[in-house]
């Protein structure tokens, strides 16, 4: 089997975070001749203005419907009474580019690192001085990553993977694409708890 895996995702976003151990799962099982493009997504531009407690309330409904539909997921809803939540995921996506800039195996290690501390440590993620730590904390440059987080190269890379996500035809996050050999793109299924549903599916595509 030779292809490339699309992963469509946002970093700050809640059902990627239930989608982590089965899109772990699912990597494992991918023979190595199938390269992953993980591509951004983007939910929410950037924002000082703090998020509307309307907001708040659903996505902390959210969360409590993600811990029924996929067992044993984690999250600290202290975020929600220790930080000022603002509808801004750009920031972190930023994040994710300025560090596999400086070394590709960067990429997968910050996009855990802003997931652990927003939905494990209840640190939020929008913030710079958060996404600093972070990187700092997986080994990353910080001058060079401070440097690069709001450059207007970063904003211009982060447009292009959501061109990109919007070319695969994805309308929601986290979304799967797989294009074989022959260049032929099919959707792929998500299944957040049966890895094998989907490489299934991959090796149909495969075929196709």
């Amino acid at each position: 089997m030779k292809g490339t895996l699309f992963y469509v995702h946002d970093p700050m976003c809640s059902w990627c975070w239930g989608f982590k151990p089965a899109l772990d799962g699912l990597l494992e099982q991918l023979p190595a001749s199938v390269s992953v493009k993980r591509v951004l997504g983007g939910l929410a531009q950037d924002s000082d203005q703090p998020m509307p407690l309307a907001m708040q309330q659903a996505l902390q409904q959210t969360w409590l419907r993600i811990q029924e539909v996929i067992p044993g997921t984690r999250f600290n809803f202290d975020f929600w009474t220790q930080n000022q939540p603002r509808r801004s995921t750009w920031p972190a996506c930023r994040a994710v580019l300025a560090a596999a800039g400086q070394d590709a195996q960067f990429e997968v290690p910050m996009i855990t690192a802003i997931q652990h501390a927003y939905y494990l440590h209840a640190q939020n993620p929008s913030e710079t001085h958060v996404l600093t730590d972070l990187a700092a904390g997986i080994g990353c440059d910080t001058d060079q990553f401070s440097r690069y987080l709001h450059s207007e190269a970063a904003h211009r890379e982060l447009q292009e993977n959501r061109r990109m996500a919007h070319d695969l035809g994805a309308h929601g996050f986290p979304s799967l694409f797989f294009r074989n050999a022959g260049m032929v793109l099919s959707a792929v299924i998500v299944d957040y708890r049966r890895p094998a549903t989907m490489l299934e599916q991959i090796e149909q595509a495969n075929l196709a």
